[in-house]
């Protein structure tokens, strides 16, 4: 089985020496296509006005000047010597729950897989919950089981797994809950204001660590209780349900 390994934290990014390790337990070949830099918030981001460049770093490891969008599409157009059978993207630094999955390059990266026809997972491990920092203690203990058993169904056509380890211990792990994605309370959001040297403001996006009350059964609630969620997400965002009342109102 041909594996394609890639990322949005970038060809350094710790969680992609996790995801290559989980990989090898499936495989001995494993291909590394991942950006050359932190590509975080990205999303489904193409690089279109600006020529792509990657360079190989050892036989089975590249990185690409550009999106995890290009890398996916570098890596099964040029780069690997014939189609992935399966492409894992992760393990990011922080969770991709909720609305993260629009903007995350970590998830856009497995849909631009699911869009080649490939089968695809992107995998997080969720930090800064619990204050045990950025351990991926959890995704190393649990995610080549997790990989091994979604490897051998079939998701269906234009769907994609998103899984996400809890912020905690491996031992204090309770468990695997497949969810649906949830919905964050946008005032999670802030602006952080500041002043540089020379008296001009800037301004980083920022995220509270609130956990809120999210409903049971949502990614939200299953990794603030310690479980490893497990979210099949589709590619196809037509709101069935929107389609009469629009109908109604075009004829």
């Amino acid at each position: 089985m041909r594996i394609l390994v890639t990322n949005d934290d970038g060809i350094h990014g710790p969680g992609l020496e996790v995801l290559e390790e989980i990989a090898r337990t499936l495989s001995d070949d494993v291909w590394i296509v991942a950006p050359d830099a932190e590509r975080s918030g990205a999303g489904h981001s193409l690089t279109l006005a600006n020529p792509l460049r990657y360079r190989k770093l050892d036989d089975r490891r590249f990185e690409v000047e550009g999106t995890p969008t290009d890398c996916v599409i570098m890596a099964a157009r040029k780069i690997l010597p014939g189609l992935p059978d399966l492409v894992l993207s992760g393990v990011n630094r922080g969770a991709n729950i909720a609305d993260d999955v629009t903007y995350s390059g970590t998830i856009a990266a497995a849909m631009e897989g699911t869009a080649l026809g490939l089968k695809s997972i992107a995998l997080s491990q969720v930090t800064g919950i619990y204050d045990n920092g950025e351990s991926f203690a959890v995704a190393r203990a649990h995610g080549a089981a997790i990989v091994k058993r979604l490897s051998t169904m079939s998701f269906g056509p234009g769907v994609l797994i998103n899984v996400n380890f809890p912020d905690c211990r491996p031992e204090e792990m309770q468990g695997i809950e497949v969810t649906r994605q949830g919905k964050r309370d946008q005032s999670h959001l802030f602006i952080d204001e500041r002043v540089d040297a020379r008296s001009r403001h800037y301004y980083w996006i920022g995220s509270n660590k609130e956990k809120g009350s999210p409903p049971a059964g949502t990614d939200l609630a299953a990794v603030f209780s310690k479980r490893i969620s497990v979210t099949p997400l589709h590619m196809n965002l037509t709101q069935v349900e929107a389609m009469d009342a629009l109908r109604g109102v075009f004829g």
